[in-house]
């Protein structure tokens, strides 16, 4: 039995005692009305009712249960959910369930409330709304309009439900939650009450008064088994692609994750890191191996996608491209419009998805705000990587490394790119950027002061850079700022 069935049973008993009478709550027919804009107002009254409601076909005018036949279930099922979807603003997701009242079979169909109000009919006015008042379905007046206005609040994408309502037993088979409570440092709950109240506080799940709840999408996308439980999520796994050679001619491996972010980011990370390159080093007198790129900036980097994509474009994923000469990590959702390409290390992150990046932070996975960016920007330069690149398109987003490069192998723009990101990672670390320490990140000599001086003369013509005081006409030891700075 549906967890919601509990509570439609109990109203639809209350409405049949003597006397028998419908509630705002609970509305029973004989059978399907030929009339779909009445039908259409029905919904509309119920999922602007505190706690929605239920229709119950198959019984009569008198209260007296009649029942349905299988044909009649099929059909008034997929007339009312084609309603829910297509007659409302905004629409409505149903749920049903076929239970037996005595000795006959009812059809029972739940219409759950909207937590965006007034819910009117499709393509007319706020004033085509409807309320339940008395047992019956009326229209709203306007002072009613307005209150279910006031009770209104579009919901963040992560409290939207991912799942259809489970009773809570399911939960736990749904959601791994103990690396999570690893990550955060605390003890497992340990009975099944307080494992559900943990769930709640954390927004994974949504209870329902009557027993059962729902998935979020928060605790989906973050905890989920199985991704592919929730059919809206399971293309938004993490795709790792690696090709042979510098294009995507030739794909040598591919693999999908299956779980959901949180709970498997540590394993994506160990994953990446043993796909790439990697080089012998000596450290403190010993020789070890390192990969090409920096796990603290592929860290960033990789967490920075899952959690500011765009999970309204459907069809697409979070990606991880890796090719003879670099890393491309993508995600969709283009640059929000209040951010700029040269404005992105250091300054304070904007998420479309802020419940999810702060559960991230909360759990270790990336660093606090603002500063994550500025890490994987200062590794990157102690690797001798060329900067990073970041690319914006309408739908996707794009951050790409690159394997080691000497300056004579720069490009133009990657010089002076590299310029002004190392400006900015002064600037940032309280200092500025000087002839010298800009040779130290290009791995260049004093006897190459002179190219370098070019360099950043080029980086001011382009209004990359200036002065960090104009009046020190010392080129020697002048200190150079961002342009915004």
């Amino acid at each position: 039995m549906k967890a919601w069935m509990t509570k439609a049973l109990e109203m639809l008993k209350a409405s049949l005692e003597p006397p028998k009478h419908e509630l705002n709550e609970c509305d029973w027919k004989a059978a399907l009305s030929p009339d779909k804009k009445r039908l259409t107002e029905h919904l509309s009254a119920f999922a602007n009712q505190p706690g929605g409601g239920y229709l119950v076909f198959g019984v009569d005018a008198t209260g007296t249960a009649s029942g349905v036949d299988e044909k009649t279930v099929e059909t008034t099922v997929n007339q009312l959910a084609n309603l829910g979807r297509q007659g409302l603003e905004p629409p409505v997701a149903l749920d049903h369930a076929v239970e037996d009242y005595g000795a006959v079979r009812l059809l029972f169909v739940q219409v759950p409330e909207s937590a965006v109000k007034p819910v009117h009919l499709r393509g007319k006015g706020l004033e085509e709304a409807f309320i339940r008042s008395g047992g019956t379905t009326r229209k709203a007046s306007r002072q009613e309009i307005g209150t279910l206005m006031l009770n209104s609040r579009t919901p963040r994408w992560e409290e939207l439900h991912a799942s259809v309502l489970l009773p809570d037993t399911e939960f736990v088979q749904k959601l791994n939650i103990e690396p999570i409570h690893k990550m955060l440092e605390r003890p497992a709950p340990t009975t099944r009450e307080e494992t559900l109240t943990w769930m709640e506080s954390e927004r994974f799940i949504v209870r329902e008064p009557a027993g059962g709840g729902y998935v979020t999408n928060l605790g989906a996308i973050a905890a989920a088994r199985k991704l592919t439980d929730y059919s809206d999520l399971s293309r938004k796994a993490m795709r790792v692609v690696v090709y042979d050679g510098l294009n995507k001619a030739k794909t040598k491996q591919e693999q999908e994750g299956t779980k959901g972010y949180a709970v498997s980011f540590q394993g994506l990370l160990q994953f990446v890191m043993s796909l790439l390159p990697q080089s012998e080093v000596i450290e403190q007198a010993l020789r070890r191996k390192r990969t090409v790129y920096p796990e603290i900036a592929l860290r960033e980097i990789i967490a920075n996608a899952l959690i500011h994509q765009d999970f309204s474009i459907t069809g697409a994923g979070p990606l991880i491209e890796i090719f003879d000469d670099r890393i491309e990590v993508s995600n969709p959702g283009g640059l929000l419009p209040s951010k700029r390409l040269d404005r992105l290390i250091g300054t304070q992150p904007e998420s479309r998805n802020e419940q999810l990046a702060r559960a991230f932070r909360r759990y270790k996975i990336c660093e606090e705000r603002g500063s994550g960016l500025l890490k994987a920007g200062l590794q990157v330069e102690l690797y001798g990587l060329p900067p990073i690149e970041f690319t914006a398109g309408p739908n996707h987003f794009k951050v790409t490394l690159y394997t080691p490069r000497t300056f004579a192998h720069m490009s133009a723009r990657e010089r002076l790119e590299a310029c002004y990101q190392h400006a900015v990672l002064k600037y940032y670390s309280d200092s500025a950027m000087t002839n010298k320490t800009l040779r130290e990140r290009l791995k260049m000599s004093e006897k190459q002061r002179s190219m370098v001086s070019v360099l950043i003369q080029e980086a001011i013509d382009q209004k990359m850079v200036k002065a960090a005081d104009p009046s020190n006409k010392s080129k020697k030891f002048a200190e150079y700022v961002p342009f915004w700075a």
